[in-house]
């Protein structure tokens, strides 16, 4: 009976130990991390491309009439009007051919007066029988002769204020004008074809891009439905430039790169875009909307597919399959796996593993 005493306190001191020990033994430290609320929102869904911004209209100035320049009234990249003077050509060779124009017509004029007086006469003299038939068709025709050639007359003094009026060149469109080409004092001729200057309009202006073919089915069914909304963006992606709409559908695919062309018409009240810029372009085609929303960031991607750790009421994690419909701006869309309400780590995932308790660092809403 001693021995079996002495036993059961060797047993129970043994016990004591190592219940002890277990206590003693330190507990893993809570890994902190930061995580957020699934919540619910919209996402468009986007075709992306680069494209390349052209003026709306592009005009190359050049001179219809030879002369002189006498005068040039812009300032080089200034905005005119449609009908704004640029250029004076010396006028007065065109002012002289104008006025011997008008005194041929009045010398024409005169004489057709006469020959009208004459045939007047030769017409009552004909019914008094002192007038012969022949003399009269003669004077007759001579009047219908001057008339024509008052009207010769008139043409030629038509075209002469023609000229003289191109001896001032005005903007044929209202836009922005580039570098002057062509100095004061330089003489230009008609022939020669010189520009003197450009202009481009660039309100409203125009963006041309491509995307590959596959994508041009959804296109025209939602250009159908309704103008499609295109985004120009900087080249890296961090700004708005301009929003605009989709206005042109090329009628043919390029053979040679597998793409169709497109262009976006932009209002560009504010210039932002410029003629000759390149741009990233984003393309609305359609928007999925109440979809489980969480940072991009929260995703993560192994072996087995995406995943986020799940955060439990115990402050423990759990390794949770996802699948991502979208993911655009720092957001990302997810088609299964999570519910608005659930909580996930956004940020420290690096050192999780499955079951791995964790310090909680709320994070702000996804988009």
């Amino acid at each position: 009976m001693l021995g079996t005493a002495l036993l059961l306190s060797i047993g129970v001191v043994l016990t004591w130990v190592a219940t002890a020990r277990a206590a003693a033994k330190p507990q893993p430290a809570a890994i902190p991390v930061t995580v957020g609320t699934v919540t619910t929102g919209t996402m468009p869904v986007l075709l992306r491309g680069i494209g390349t911004v052209q003026a709306d209209n592009t005009v190359t100035v050049r001179s219809r009439v030879d002369g002189q320049i006498v005068g040039v009234d812009f300032h080089e990249g200034q905005e005119v009007a449609a009908g704004a003077l640029l250029f004076q050509i010396d006028p007065r060779p065109y002012a002289a051919a104008l006025a011997e124009a008008e005194a041929v017509r009045a010398k024409d004029a005169a004489q057709l007066d006469a020959a009208v007086a004459d045939l007047a006469r030769y017409t009552h003299l004909l019914h008094g029988g002192f007038q012969s038939r022949q003399s009269y068709d003669q004077q007759k025709a001579l009047v219908a002769q001057l008339r024509a050639t008052i009207s010769g007359d008139e043409a030629g003094i038509a075209a002469a204020k023609l000229n003289l009026d191109f001896t001032r060149i005005r903007a044929p469109i209202a836009g922005r004008l580039g570098a002057q080409l062509v100095d004061i004092g330089n003489i230009v001729r008609a022939s020669d074809n010189t520009a003197l200057v450009t202009i481009a309009q660039v309100r409203p202006i125009f963006v041309s891009f491509a995307l590959p073919q596959q994508d041009l089915d959804a296109i025209r069914r939602h250009q159908a439905a309704a103008p499609l909304v295109v985004e120009a963006r900087s080249r890296d992606d961090a700004h708005l430039l301009a929003r605009g709409r989709l206005s042109f559908i090329d009628n043919t695919i390029n053979t040679a790169t597998g793409t169709i062309g497109l262009k976006a018409r932009f209002a560009n009240r504010r210039e932002r875009l410029w003629p000759g810029a390149f741009v990233n372009v984003r393309m609305t085609l359609t928007e999925r909307r109440d979809m489980p929303m969480v940072p991009e960031s929260a995703l993560q991607q192994g072996p087995r597919g995406w995943f986020v750790y799940l955060v439990g009421a115990d402050h423990r994690v759990t390794r949770h399959p996802v699948r991502p419909a979208l993911m655009e701006d720092g957001r990302a869309a997810i088609a299964s796996g999570l519910t608005a309400g659930q909580v996930v780590v956004v940020n420290g995932q690096y050192r999780l593993t499955d079951g791995a308790r964790i310090m909680e660092r709320k994070a702000g809403k996804p988009g």
